[in-house]
């Protein structure tokens, strides 16, 4: 069976992350999977659960905008809507390990309320 793209990975997270489907996010990172954010330095697979999937509650959905992919590495551009009904934008590059996602750091962007730009504080 050949490889899997790196796109199809990274969106097959996503749907995962969506649909709260740990399990299937869980096979999809390597056992020394690291998370970087503006909160987050470098946290393991066991802290990312801990601290970042209880976010998946929030999220109604997911708009993945682009994808770019290059070797072993992406980046994905995206905005998510919550179920409050705010939205922002955010980058995220993934690092791969064959068909598992390695390590992601995520750059946060814009947010939004009912369309309206709402300025960081």
């Amino acid at each position: 069976m050949p490889a899997r793209s790196k796109a199809d990975i990274i969106r097959s997270m996503f749907a995962a992350y969506k649909s709260k489907d740990r399990a299937t996010v869980e096979t999809l990172l390597t056992d020394d999977f690291t998370f970087t954010s503006p909160y987050d330095d470098a946290i393991d697979k066991a802290a990312y659960f801990e601290r970042c999937w209880p976010n998946s509650e929030r999220i109604r959905t997911h708009v993945i905008e682009k994808i770019f992919e290059q070797g072993s590495e992406a980046f994905v551009l995206y905005t998510c809507v919550t179920n409050d009904g705010d939205e922002f934008r955010n980058t995220e590059f993934f690092r791969f390990a064959g068909d598992q996602v390695r390590q992601i750091q995520v750059y946060f962007g814009a947010s939004y309320r009912e369309g309206a730009f709402v300025k960081a504080q």
